[in-house]
């Protein structure tokens, strides 16, 4: 029987004619609804005619995770009085209940996308609701695309709804819009129950947050909040961590407390969110959450909620090839989200871990994932929709260039796409394996080695990482995955599985995808988790066991699968716990500390290892290297063997220790696997690895005479006052021209002392304009003396602005005019010297100094050098170097 009292109570019926109407008019709308309207559960069933409103359609919601789809879907099963798996279904990753009759599916972004590849028409769906697409998951964005060019090429029929609390509303709907009017933006007024804030921020400063490490002082501070809470307030606690470490932690500094506690993330077993879910039997609930509890599903009786303020996003490090999970302030939209938990059912209040005056710096929105997560699995799924580059997708930001085309690399490297970034036969069947592309290449390479069996339950490690309890070492993780009973090592046993299924199909496989990233599930099965199991038992037989190397040991297995999966992280040791992978980027063992338990560096078997293939690494802020977080140990012909792609061998010559060195060399990637001495070089080579030394050591390496060094002086000061014909002779134009200057003696060089003899000012000639004539110029435009009215030839200084010329004030007598340079552009700025040599005065105007500035000095001076002619009229005077007495005797 349909719960009609509990959907009338939903505000978001207010807003369902505006929205049947933009739906039957352009097919699309974008709904904004606050938490607790019921725009996941009653518009779905309104739209599906479920309710006894409108005609009968088939509605697909995508949710961005299982539980909130698996929640979903039963929530609205009960409210029309059934079970889900019978007007109402799901599917996720591993589990399906749907049926003949299911008119409402609930599925994950990730199975939508893989749906959407094998059957673009979406044959039978009339609705698609994107749920909670403020999130901007990749999967989602990607989905949303997907759909777009369906309805623009081949079903415009197809009816698109972006439904979401806090977004992005003009932009989704300029983006569903498309080429004509934006879409519809549909509000529906929430009646929200009030949630007072408080702000609780750590009375001590605590370090921010980096990497997947959060300051054990501020989770110490949001127990103590906990704590606070359950003393001045009534009603269940909803606390937000962001990651499963953190909620472990906190939980442990909650034992003791009056209440239940429980843990809720995408790794809990599906019963205990399921149990979360269904309310409390009146004892006390501390729900800690990550990021899954803040959309698409309300966690009875929760009147409290407690916000870290911290959320776990997907980052890629693609100067280092490193993909991983970090820790950031968790956006304004998010905590809005959050608050609004306390108020899905009564009054509440939100207790937020920071300080008021930091909120306005919080960012608005979430980053879109596709700005800053790998790109490999997105990238595969455009070349399988036939659209390599996206450029022809409708996407609210585009992909960045660089990420996509370092996505292509790998594609192109693991046989996914051809030259073209078109998607091979290889590759669209990776796409639909389930897995992120590097994974499905280590099923298929792998099960050819090692047998499907084993590839699959070593790729399942790799697709979800192992608890920390597990270790290290990938083996032994495996190992323990085998004889664990938690929840992870359950999960894990259903996904090996399913991969050991799809690996031995040798067609189109019938998983789904899981997604690339922001903790969101991203796929789901095509079948129960019985038929997967069927399927799986199947395919063992089929070859389960076979494969060149099914005999190996759990420790080879692990180390192939491991590296097929990530050549460019294959790492030779080089020193105590050091490494160095194939991609040129430095690793380390993780070292021993509070709750690293059996990853701790110094007890691990990786540690004298030779050589390792990492699956799992980040890089700690401002560490040069990357820090080990699982791997497995391997040996050099492995290495070999699963990074093919990257060996090579050569000459390589080049400047080292100041000396040019040539040798024969053999690598893998950045790994130097050996070399021995070249004896007969290549000289153009030789004279490349010269250029090179002398760019890195610079041009001080060359002999600079004083003369040498006047020349550049001369030819620099031509370049900037006249320009052509005149050359650059700046740092960096001499080192990038090196060969028009230096080439002979730079071919007989080999070492710094050669360099060291070659005399820089003879090698500048060659730079002057020969070819033109202008050289035989270069002398009067930039004279290297000038003859004074005295007789005396005085050097002129170009090592300034302007050119100088230190002379004695009486060799200047009966000079009118200051000298000029450059045809007479540029005057020479004079330094008048006492008879000592002291400066006395400084002009570039002579004529004006002999008027205005010559009866001062004069003044000053005629009293301290008396033997010196000081004449009234300097410009009638005869020049001397001498004394009086001397000019009298001639």
């Amino acid at each position: 029987m349909i719960a009609r009292d509990a959907l009338a109570q939903l505000p978001v019926r207010t807003a369902l004619p505006a929205l049947r109407e933009a739906l039957d008019g352009a097919g699309t709308a974008v709904l904004c609804a606050p938490p607790g309207t019921g725009k996941t559960t009653l518009v779905p069933l309104e739209l599906a005619g479920l309710t006894g409103a409108g005609p009968r359609r088939r509605v697909l919601v995508a949710e961005p995770r299982r539980i909130a789809a698996r929640a979903a879907a039963r929530r609205m099963a009960w409210l029309l009085g059934e079970k889900a798996g019978e007007q109402v279904g799901f599917t996720v990753r591993g589990e399906r209940r749907a049926g003949p009759r299911t008119t409402v599916e609930v599925v994950t972004t990730g199975v939508l996308l893989q749906r959407l590849q094998r059957d673009p028409e979406l044959a039978g769906v009339d609705v698609v609701v994107l749920d909670e697409c403020h999130e901007r998951h990749l999967d989602a964005d990607t989905c949303a695309a997907f759909l777009l060019d369906v309805r623009e090429t081949l079903r415009p029929e197809l009816r698109l709804v972006a439904a979401s609390a806090t977004t992005d509303a003009q932009g989704w709907a300029r983006l569903l819009g498309g080429s004509d009017e934006a879409a519809q933006v549909v509000e529906a007024a929430g009646v929200s129950h009030p949630v007072d804030v408080v702000w609780a921020p750590p009375e001590r400063p605590v370090r921010p947050a980096h990497g997947l490490r959060v300051d054990p002082a501020l989770l110490t501070h949001v127990a103590g909040v906990v704590r606070r809470a359950l003393r001045e307030r009534s009603g269940d606690v909803l606390c937000f961590l962001p990651g499963v470490g953190e909620i472990g932690r906190v939980a442990g500094e909650l034992a003791g407390v009056d209440a239940e506690v429980l843990q809720v993330h995408g790794r809990a077993p599906a019963e205990v969110q399921d149990a979360v879910l269904a309310g409390g039997d009146g004892v006390r609930r501390v729900v800690l959450a990550t990021s899954v509890a803040e959309s698409s599903l309300t966690v009875p009786g929760v009147r409290v909620v407690i916000d870290s303020g911290l959320a776990r996003v997907p980052r890629m490090d693609h100067a280092r090839g490193l993909s991983a999970l970090t820790t950031v302030r968790a956006s304004r939209a998010a905590a809005r989200q959050r608050a609004g938990r306390a108020g899905r059912e009564a009054a509440g209040v939100v207790y937020r871990c920071w300080a008021e005056g930091e909120d306005a710096r919080l960012p608005a929105f979430p980053e879109p994932e596709i700005k800053v997560a790998d790109l490999t699995a997105f990238a595969l799924q455009t070349a399988c929709w036939g659209d390599p580059s996206a450029s022809g997708l409708a996407l609210l930001d585009p992909p960045p260039a660089g990420a996509l085309a370092a996505a292509r690399e790998v594609l192109t490297a693991i046989g996914a796409v051809d030259g073209d970034g078109r998607a091979t036969p290889r590759g669209a069947r990776m796409a639909r394996m389930g897995v992120h592309p590097r994974l499905a290449r280590a099923l298929l390479d792998g099960a050819a080695e090692v047998g499907v069996k084993r590839a699959a339950e070593v790729v399942a490690l790799l697709s979800e990482e192992p608890p920390r309890a597990y270790g290290d070492d990938l083996a032994a993780a495996w190992r323990t995955a085998r004889r664990g009973g938690d929840g992870y090592a359950a999960r894990w046993r259903q996904e090996a599985r399913r991969l050991a299924s799809v690996g031995a199909e040798p067609g189109v496989a019938p998983g789904v995808a899981r997604g690339s990233g922001g903790g969101a599930d991203s796929g789901g099965s095509a079948g129960s988790g019985a038929a997967v199991d069927a399927r799986a038992n199947a395919g063992a037989g089929a070859g389960a066991n076979t494969g060149a190397n099914a005999g190996a040991s759990d420790d080879v297995v692990a180390g192939l699968v491991a590296a097929l999966a990530f050549p460019e992280r294959v790492a030779r040791a080089r020193g105590v716990g050091g490494y160095l992978m194939a991609s040129g980027t430095g690793a380390e063992l993780a070292g021993a500390g509070p709750g690293t338990g059996a990853r701790a560096g110094d007890g691990s078997r990786l540690r004298d290892a030779g050589w390792l293939a990492v699956a799992v690494a980040d890089r700690p802020v401002a560490s040069v290297s990357a820090r080990v977080r699982l791997a497995a140990v391997i040996d050099e012909e492995t290495a070999r063997a699963a990074a093919r792609a990257l060996y090579s061998s050569g000459e390589e010559v080049g400047w080292s220790d100041g000396e040019v060195v040539a040798r024969t060399v053999t690598r893998l990637g950045a790994i130097e696997l050996s070399s021995r001495p070249l004896a007969a070089p290549d000289p153009e080579l030789l004279r490349d690895a010269v250029v090179s030394g002398l760019r890195r050591e610079g041009l001080g390496l060359l002999r600079w005479s004083p003369a040498a060094q006047a020349l550049r002086q001369r030819m620099a000061f031509l370049h900037r006052e006249v320009g052509v014909p005149w050359p650059d002779v700046s740092d960096a134009a001499l080192l990038e021209r090196a060969w028009d200057w230096l080439g002979i003696e730079l071919g007989r060089a080999r070492r710094r002392a050669d360099l060291e003899r070659i005399d820089a000012g003879q090698a500048l000639n060659r730079l002057l304009p020969w070819a033109t004539g202008d050289a035989a110029r270069f002398d009067t435009l930039a004279p290297e003396r000038i003859e004074v009215p005295s007789g005396s030839h005085i050097r002129v200084d170009y090592g300034g602005d302007q050119p100088v010329l230190a002379v004695k004030l009486q060799e200047l007598f009966g000079w009118h005019e200051s000298p000029r340079m450059a045809d007479g552009r540029v005057p020479v700025l004079v330094h008048l010297l006492s008879p000592a040599g002291r400066p006395a005065a400084v002009t570039a105007d002579l004529a004006s100094f002999w008027r205005e500035g010559y009866r001062s000095v004069r003044a000053e001076l005629r009293g301290r050098y008396p033997k010196h002619p000081w004449p009234e009229d300097p410009t009638t005077a005869e020049p001397t170097r001498h004394t009086s007495a001397r000019l009298k005797r001639g």
